[in-house]
């Protein structure tokens, strides 16, 4: 393994120094935090694959694999349905663009609830961005030695600090334009790996995956219906996503976040045929690796580079988001030198997890429970509640999401089995707790 190791650190310090030379330079603060480049708004391919490739991160894929090792093609299916939340979030952001007149997520909150909903809000989405450094960063390191051992932490480091140094340089723009290069090579990386799976076992066809699984609530239907209803308030507590939903024209964005949700789906089902193949073969532990490992050091190279493809791609969002959530949105500065000291400070408070030996969070089901508050609030946008209506529904999924993590809720209210269960059915009964919590002010106040 020593000289697959050697390759990785050749793989992650080469496609780090030609993005950095290759990002766009932003010379102003409407291409560093709106990526208008060339005085030009991102087109809807460009959108739609930033879109793709910034959700498609190491832990998503990591997670795929293994569902469709444990599940078969249901496992994949399940957590492909997180990607129906680019379809909600297009049309919802689309309506609050062309009926409303809102020009970004904290515009529209400021406007119905005031000042502390957006308070509350921008706690909530600098948690998540927080998590999302540490988790896509923790996974980058398990490629390179054991956690906690020297080559695990100084691959974090050093993965941080080239990422961050290209989206220093450009910002939003920066982002945009790698994740062009990045989901490309992703698409590329992907058809290499299956393409082998195939070719490895005349056993294993399209038929194999298509009969792989069965569709229970014991064997992943849980996971799959709790995706359909995370994905109503889920997207807008990630930045990464929403910021992309206010760049280009409102038809543009539209077009684009539809398209992302089937594309992003579909790569998500592709890539848990990794884990449907171990599971074929008898396989055990983190499929992706297994895999890897099974064919040699060429395939577990590739495997490792779209690991960090898309952990680059996820990182580079998640600095530009906090950015433009500081600098613009809570406008405590918008200057491109305080959007760069932004950025670094993220990086370094969102790598420090990583030396407490921090778990890595799921970011698709405990923080995912934890936001269904969100859910009424953008739903019923046009709806206009008492502020205190705001409140009373995000702490209500908060309260629900603490149910989930203790494990304090009524198994009388569980009515499938298997695993996932609680995730369903603490989602449905919040969600429907959080609705009547937001429209009961209402209704008293007619």
């Amino acid at each position: 393994m020593t000289g697959a190791i050697f390759w990785q650190w050749g793989l992650v310090i080469a496609s780090s120094l030609v993005l950095f030379l290759l990002a766009p330079f932003a010379k102003n603060t409407n291409q560093f935090f709106n990526a208008v480049y060339q005085e030009k708004t991102p087109n809807s391919l460009v959108l739609m694959g930033s879109l793709v490739i910034s959700w498609i991160f190491a832990k998503s894929i990591t997670n795929a694999a293994n569902l469709g090792l444990e599940f078969g093609l249901v496992g994949g299916a399940a957590y492909a349905a997180y990607y129906l939340s680019f379809a909600v979030a297009g049309i919802v952001i689309y309506r609050m663009r062309k009926f409303g007149g809102y020009n970004s997520i904290h515009h529209f909150l400021t406007s119905k609830f005031g000042k502390s909903a957006v308070a509350v809000f921008s706690i909530l989405i600098t948690i998540r961005l927080f998590n999302e450094v540490w988790s896509n960063t923790m996974v980058i390191g398990s490629y390179f030695g054991d956690m906690g051992s020297t080559p695990y932490y100084l691959s974090i480091l050093v993965f941080t600090a080239l990422t961050l140094a290209y989206a220093l340089k450009g910002g939003l723009s920066s982002s945009i334009f790698t994740d062009s290069i990045q989901m490309v090579l992703f698409s590329i990386l992907l058809i290499v790996i299956l393409w082998n799976v195939f070719a490895a076992d005349a056993s294993f066809s399209g038929g194999t995956v298509l009969k792989s699984g069965v569709w229970s609530f014991e064997t992943g239907l849980n996971l799959l219906f709790a995706a359909v209803l995370q994905s109503f308030s889920y997207p807008f507590h990630d930045p990464v996503l929403t910021d992309r939903g206010f760049l280009s024209s409102h038809k543009i964005t539209l077009k684009s976040f539809l398209w992302a949700s089937f594309v992003g789906g579909l790569c998500i089902v592709l890539f848990s045929i990794i884990g449907i193949y171990a599971q074929h073969q008898g396989f055990a532990g983190q499929a992706a690796v297994v895999v890897g490992q099974s064919f040699g050091i060429v395939i577990l190279l590739v495997i490792n580079f779209i690991m960090i493809t898309s952990a680059a791609s996820t990182l580079d969002s998640t600095f530009s988001s906090f950015s433009k959530l500081l600098s613009i949105d809570l406008k405590l500065g918008n200057s491109l030198k305080f959007g760069r000291i932004a950025m670094i400070l993220i990086a370094l408070l969102g790598t420090i997890p990583v030396f407490l030996d921090a778990e890595i969070l799921s970011a698709t089901t405990i923080s995912g429970t934890m936001v269904i508050g969100l859910t009424p609030i953008f739903m019923f946008w046009k709806k206009s509640p008492p502020k205190t209506s705001f409140h009373l529904s995000v702490f209500c999924g908060l309260l629900f999401g603490l149910f989930l993590v203790f494990d304090w809720f009524p198994k009388s209210l569980i009515f499938t089995t298997g695993r996932y269960a609680d995730l369903l059915w603490i989602n449905f009964w919040g969600i429907l707790c959080c609705i009547l919590l937001y429209l009961t002010p209402l209704w008293i106040r007619r």
